[in-house]
């Protein structure tokens, strides 16, 4: 954590290494306690299965989140072709299989490219936004149809650095709001195989990196 100095009323922004299995919030609660303060909260959240950089503000740094998450944001991640889960990641089972034998290296690479610039996205049923006052996520864990708009969002860069079909390794360069996971579920789609996200690691947001995050110790 940071060093004893930091004045942790006055305020600070703390690039936070976010372990597997963890929620965003879980990790605000580990610094409230860590720093004894009761002002905190993060700027962009990353799923539990998800690992990477999560900037935590505390104290008048507070006030400044919205700065944070508009920042842009580089991903590094596998999909796996072949199958789909109703959470686009492996929080849920899968529920469908498909052949993926007709895709090739050179069709991941050629597709890519339509995914850059200004897209219509419709965020996962498992996700954080609410519909009718409720966490989508709540509703589809009950069981409940959830029905989310399209809304447009921006992807500088979408990069297929590694090619072992079924898997598949990118990288992403995106603005606020991008659901990686909806990326992978429409990639996945345009391919006439379906993909679930496999593993994904966020390691850039602005000007912080992974590299310089402060790692949490587990409980």
């Amino acid at each position: 954590m940071p060093p004893g100095q930091l004045n942790a009323q006055e305020g600070a922004v703390l690039p936070i290494a976010k372990p597997l299995g963890w929620t965003s919030f879980d990790v605000v609660r580990k610094v409230r306690a860590a720093l004894k303060v009761s002002k905190a909260g993060h700027a962009g959240t990353l799923d539990p299965l998800a690992t990477g950089l999560l900037i935590v503000c505390i104290g008048k740094q507070t006030k400044a989140i919205g700065q944070y998450q508009d920042l842009e944001k580089v991903y590094q991640g596998e999909l796996v072709l072949g199958r789909t889960t109703p959470s686009i990641d492996l929080e849920t089972d899968f529920d469908r299989e498909a052949a993926y034998d007709h895709v090739t290296a050179a069709a991941l690479h050629q597709l890519a490219p339509s995914f850059v610039g200004y897209i219509q996205q419709i965020p996962p049923a498992y996700s954080a936004i609410k519909t009718s006052g409720v966490r989508a996520y709540k509703r589809a864990r009950q069981g409940r149809p959830v029905v989310l708009q399209p809304r447009q969002v921006w992807i500088k860069d979408f990069t297929i650095t590694s090619v072992h079909i079924p898997r598949v390794s990118f990288e992403v360069t995106c603005g606020s709001g991008t659901y990686i996971r909806s990326l992978v579920r429409d990639f996945g789609e345009q391919l006439g195989a379906g993909a679930y996200l496999a593993s994904l690691c966020r390691t850039r947001i602005g000007p912080y990196t992974l590299q310089d995050a402060y790692r949490m110790a587990k409980p």
